[in-house]
């Protein structure tokens, strides 16, 4: 399914199996689908070509009547899955002719039921009259335009993190700008009372304004008591911005919920009273929301405190900055050669790498994009696109579509119509997909993975090669994005994109074209947002409603035809009973607090027989109901943590996801039946026969487990073999005692699509496993915990080809000597021991490091360095040249406090001398624990999401 064509692309297939001999309709009936599949392909195929031509330049009547067809797509794909969705007995998925002959069967039984037969028969009658009618008011719609291919497969630009980069610096350094920002916080300084000082940055979106001022808020944060950066946006409550204030300043978040505005004032007025701080409010709209947050911060704190505002808006800056303590600073576009460097650094790589006969064009082009960095980038990722330039000749259409560009006013409608070029070039599932994101607020952190399926839960991803999950499509539709700098990574402390950004601007976008599609509607406080023609087919709840609006009962009167709901605080209090929806595809509660459980009934969840996609809150709910298991074609189930599952979660069958968000629940018996799963994530298992029952999950792709004891380890050992696309293996164990892995070492051959093998705490191998690491070519973060570590183990390790994250933990009590031949993709190495004795780093070794993390015995350190005459480390740290980050935990235990501080003071006097000056961490404590590692620091939290 895709934005153009509506539910064509699913709709069509189901047609033409209404027309198979298995299902015996009446002859006038097959007639009806006959002529109706024939002229909904013939609209398919129109549809197509609208899709790709900007909507400004299409005839009034082409859009009435793309629009019309849409909706009568989804109205008969209604009709049909509401018959289709009886068939399924909540088996396993049609696998061979003998399955599908029995549900065909089925479904032939079911349309020979007189009640049935001709309700089939009026609704594709109605259909048929309702498609001519259509077809009579327009007949032909000619577009003369090519239709976009879809890439088969996509990587993210490994040229995006310098670009990104760039970015940052030409944003915040070009001109001083970050310095003068802190000169102007810094004003008053001198003076005998410190008055609270409000600096306020304004300019156009797309300037860099964020980017600046976190630039600033980094470099100066550690000189104050206490900071904050919280971002406003265009529909903020005053309520909701003290409360996100208090929450980054470390105030408990559980009792906020209930103050008022005045309260969360009081609040914030009596913790800041006494202290220095720093505060960012970033993105204000409305002066008169400032004037309610301004209240909550003294002009009579004395402490040197600073504030820094960002907006659009001269006004509302005007009104940040009203006393005479207060600055104004005005952001201006890039200059001509710095718009050149960021540019070229896009599509050329180097800066000034530019072909003589692309200059004249390119200056052309970024004269319209009047110096604006996120016109740059994403005009430069256009005629980048796939990793490749564009022909010259695409250049100059582009550079003539443009028009006059940014050139002459810095306008939001002229910076949504540049950044549309990139929507437009688009191929037609991504434009959906891209869409789709307007069901987030602003501002939003929007995980990837949930994305993805959400994707997939719409039928908006379609089916990639042989061999290829959609999920793995999906994916390559997340990466295009970032490609093409319509969404922003964010990545995670190990360099993996885990989830998004969407810039203000090209939410602009999406959120307007969405409304004229009718695609999403919006519930955010305000009616501007929210559709008032057609059926909602997409509902996002991200505010409550004056009890005055009268646009709610526009969507009560639709909420039948609603496939997707996302929810987010306070708008819950909106969200219809589940017994009203009666397609609903994807429902999100993440945000639901669980407090409201007379609002919402979990055993109407059965009711929804449609749901492909099901994320619960993370609060309030320890069991899923009986119910659940009347959810046959649930692809995706995101559970609270500490939730019990059902048995009858094993009827799932279509399940490909199955994730926790916290506690670990534990399967139950049975769970081999369900045979499409492709993530099993933060799982528990007490049993040997339910982790035998692992071995049937043959599309398995990533497994999470827990052990409760070390019994199923020999039958894990044996399932595990049988997962030969598993990508992802994290093991970890609670018991009494730690499980050894050994036979995992010993029998595993893991298949060389593996790309992650973690051990956290409670597991451990004797010895590191001879797996061979040319057939792990793919093998991207290993963290494993290991009795003991040879030089020979090391330089084994040393030749994965793809590793860029390595963690090893030890009771290793030998030097070890990181050479120059092995490690050439290692970005972040962790070296855990007990007893740790020396690490040396030779020249040319780790030359992609950048962060290094390191557990030392400082007993050990100290008989080395008397025994060998030498300093209390002589690691040769300055021997990597990427460094950017070292974080060392010294154990004090055999030394005394005075020795403590020589060790220290050794290490960060070898560090500061390094080129890069890398940031220094060091902690010490008191004794080497069990298990000699602080799992939160070399890998992901285990609650986290």
């Amino acid at each position: 399914m895709d934005l153009a064509t509506g539910a064509m692309g699913t709709l069509l297939p189901k047609l033409l199996e209404l027309l198979s001999e298995e299902y015996k309709l009446q002859k006038g009936v097959r007639e009806g689908v006959k002529s109706l599949e024939k002229e909904m392909r013939s609209m398919y195929a129109a549809l197509r070509k609208v899709a790709e031509v900007p909507r400004e330049q299409l005839d009034e009547q082409v859009k009435l009547w793309a629009g019309e067809v849409r909706e009568l797509s989804f109205d008969m794909e209604d009709v049909v899955d509401k018959f289709l969705v009886h068939v399924d007995e909540g088996s396993e998925p049609a696998a061979n002719s003998n399955k599908l002959k029995r549900l065909t069967k089925k479904m032939a039984s079911l349309f020979t039921k007189g009640k049935v037969r001709h309700e089939i028969a009026d609704a594709i009658k109605d259909i048929n009259k309702q498609v001519q009618a259509v077809a009579e008011r327009r007949a032909r719609y000619n577009v003369d335009i090519t239709v976009a291919n879809l890439p088969t497969v996509t990587s993210i630009d490994p040229r995006l993190g310098a670009m990104y980069t760039e970015a940052t610096g030409l944003v915040g350094i070009a001109g001083t700008r970050d310095q003068e920002v802190m000169k102007l916080l810094s004003e008053g300084d001198d003076m005998s009372k410190k008055n609270l000082k409000i600096v306020s940055v304004v300019g156009f979106g797309g300037l860099g304004k964020t980017t600046l001022v976190k630039m600033v808020y980094e470099k100066i944060g550690g000189d104050y008591d206490c900071k904050a950066f919280v971002p406003v946006g265009r529909k903020a409550e005053a309520k909701t911005v003290f409360t996100n204030i208090l929450l980054n300043l470390g105030i408990n978040g559980s009792e906020l919920i209930m103050l008022n505005e005045q309260l969360l004032i009081d609040k914030l007025r009596e913790f800041l009273k006494n202290k220095r701080y720093l505060i960012v409010i970033d993105d204000i709209w409305d002066e008169k929301l400032w004037t309610i947050i301004k209240c909550a911060f003294s002009s009579s704190n004395k402490f040197g405190s600073r504030l820094i505002t960002t907006t659009r808006i001269v006004s509302v800056s005007e009104s940040c900055s009203s006393s005479t303590n207060d600055s104004i600073y005005t952001m201006e576009p890039l200059s001509d050669d710095d718009s050149k460097r960021l540019f070229y650094k896009r599509i050329f790589s180097l800066e000034s790498g530019c072909p003589p006969d692309f200059e004249e064009v390119s200056r052309d082009i970024l004269k319209k994009c009047g110096g604006v960095p996120l016109a740059i980038i994403t005009i430069s990722s256009l005629l980048a696109s796939g990793q490749r330039v564009k022909p010259k000749k695409e250049w100059h259409v582009l550079l003539d579509s443009i028009g006059r560009g940014l050139t002459e006013n810095h306008t939001a409608k002229e910076m949504i119509r540049i950044l549309s070029f990139s929507y437009y070039d688009l191929p037609s599932p991504m434009k959906t997909c891209l869409l789709y994101l307007s069901m987030f607020p602003e501002d939003s952190e929007i995980m990837k993975d949930q994305l993805i399926w959400m994707w997939i839960a719409e039928t908006f991803v379609q089916s990639g090669k042989a061999n290829t999950s959609l999920f793995e499509v999906g994916e390559t539709y997340f990466n295009e994005l970032v490609n093409r700098s319509l969404i922003q990574p964010v990545y995670d402390d190990y360099g993996f994109v885990h989830a998004c950004h969407v810039h203000d601007s090209i939410l602009d976008l999406i959120c307007s074209l969405s409304s004229e599609e009718n695609f999403v509607t919006i519930v955010n406080g305000t009616s501007d947002n929210m559709s008032s023609q057609g059926n909602v087919r997409r509902l996002s709840l991200q505010n409550g409603i004056k009890e005055e609006d009268r646009t709610m009962p526009h969507i009560a009167e639709s909420i039948g035809q609603v496939r997707s709901v996302v929810t987010f605080e306070p708008a819950i209090d909106l969200m219809p009973p589940f017994s009203s929806f009666v397609v609903l595809r994807v429902l999100d509660l993440d945000e639901y607090d669980g407090t409201k459980e007379d609002h919402l009934n979990l055993q109407e969840l059965g009711r929804l027989l449609h749901l492909r996609y099901l994320r619960l809150p993370r609060h309030g709910i320890t069991e899923l109901p009986e119910e659940i298991g009347k959810l046959k074609f649930l692809q995706v189930l995101i559970l609270p943590g500490y939730t019990r599952l059902p048995s009858t979660v094993i009827k799932l069958t279509r399940l490909m996801c199955l994730r926790s968000n916290g506690g670990r629940p534990e399967l139950p018996d049975g769970i081999g039946k369900l045979r499409s799963m492709e993530v099993l994530n933060k799982i528990k298992v007490g049993s040997v026969s339910i982790v035998q029952e692992l071995g049937s999950m043959h599309r398995l792709r990533e497994l999470n487990i827990q052990f409760e004891s070390s019994e199923p380890v020999e039958a894990f050992v044996e399932s595990v073999e049988k997962m030969q696309k598993i990508q992802r293996v994290e093991i970890s164990a609670k018991c009494e005692r730690e499980v050894s892995m050994d036979l995992l070492g010993e029998l595993w051959v893991p298949p060389a699509s593996l790309w992650e093998f973690v051990m956290r705490k409670g597991v451990r191998l004797s010895m590191l496993p001879a797996w061979d690491p040319y057939h792990l070519s793919q093998l991207s973060k290993l963290v494993i915990s290991v009795g003991d570590v040879r030089q020979e183990d090391l330089e084994l390790l040393g030749r994965l080809p793809a590793l860029r994250i390595l963690v090893l933990v030890s009771n290793n009590q030998r030097p070890l000597v990181v050479g120059a031949e092995g490690f050439r993709c290692l970005e972040q190495v962790g070296l855990f021991s007990k007893s740790p004795s020396q690490i040396l780093f030779q020249p040319g070794a780790l030359p992609k490091a950048e962060r290094v993390l390191l557990h030392i015995g400082l007993r050990a350190a100290k008989e080395e360095a008397a025994g060998s005459g030498g300093d209390w480390f002589d690691m040769a740290i300055g021997n990597l040249p990427s460094l950017r980050k070292v974080h060392v935990w010294f154990y004090r235990s055999g030394v005394t406090v005075g020795e403590a501080k020589q060790a220290k003071a050794a290490l960060e006097n070898a560090l500061l001398a390094h080129p890069n000056r890398p940031s220094i961490d060091i902690d010490f404590d008191e004794y080497i624990p069990e298990d000699a590692r602080d799992e939160d620091v070399y890998t992901e939290d285990e609650d986290s999401d």
